[in-house]
Order: C-alpha cells, then structure tokens, then sequence
C-alpha cells in the first residue's frame, strides 16, 4: 500500500507546486506603456532564423516612464544582458520581454495584467534616434507579433 500511495504523491504533488495556467485570452492583454502606443517599428521577422529582422515592435516611450505587464503572468527574467536592462514574463505557453526596463522585480513574481514591471532606462537606447520600448513575444523558440495579442498584428489569439 505504501507503494502505491508514494507513486499517488509523486503524480499530484508537481501538480499543486506548478499547476496548469492557461494562456490568458485576448481581453486578458493591456498595452505596457499608456495607449495609445505610438509603434515606431513594427514586428519584421527575418525569413531565415539567422538572418537580420525585428522580432519585436518598438513603442515610443520616455526614461522613467512605468512600463506595465501585458498579461498574467510570472517574472521569467529580470536582470542585465549585454548590458541591456531586461524583464521577460511567462503567460503560460507565451512570453512577453520588456527592454531597456529597470526593475526590482525577481525570477517568480507573480504580476496581474497592467502591473508595474519597472522604468524605462534612461541608455542604452534600443531605438537609434530617441528613447523607446523594445516589445517582444515568444511562444517557445518562435518569435511572434506582440501587436497580434490585440488583433493588430500577424497572428491572432483564438478561442479555444
């Protein structure tokens, strides 16, 4: 019997420290800098995966401004990559990431659509010619349009 009741543990126990989120829908999603988001560079994938492109969009945006989550979510990442601040959240099977964002955020946290992630920093810039918020979307390894979470962009939440 004790075989049995460990084998029961070991399925039900993953289950109540990671349970299934299901991605949020499309009226779970909000802009992360006030709307009307001005986009200063669409979403441009490149054909090939080594090949150069943008798989983000660009949002006008100003240092110190509060940059919100998209969506539900937990804190993926938050922290420095070459040297660029960066926040990335996980909304289940999608992952939004947030650059240049400072913030106190950690690896966990949990954040409600419209939260404050952090400020957009001051430099480096991502854009060239003036301050903005670089967008991003995943699903997996695949880069996706962000502006489609609300109907805009390549693709299209649909209801399952």
């Amino acid at each position: 019997m004790a075989p049995l009741l460990l084998a029961r543990l070991l399925l039900v126990l993953p289950l109540l420290l990671f349970p299934l989120r299901p991605e949020p829908t499309a009226a779970d999603w909000r802009w992360p800098v006030d709307p009307p988001a001005q986009v200063l560079r669409p979403f441009d994938p490149p054909e090939q995966r080594w090949l150069p492109g943008h798989l983000g969009v660009d949002l006008a945006a100003e240092p110190g401004q509060e940059v919100r989550a998209a969506g539900p979510g937990r804190v993926r990442f938050s922290g420095t990559v070459a040297g660029t601040p960066v926040v990335s959240v996980s909304h289940g099977g999608l992952r939004t990431t947030y650059l240049p964002v400072e913030s106190g955020l950690a690896r966990g946290d949990p954040v409600a659509a419209g939260d404050p992630l952090g400020t957009l920093a001051a430099a480096p810039f991502h854009c060239r010619d003036r301050p903005c918020l670089h967008w991003g979307l995943l699903r997996g390894a695949d880069y996706l349009d962000p502006l489609g979470l609300f109907g805009l962009g390549e693709f299209r939440l649909l209801p399952l």
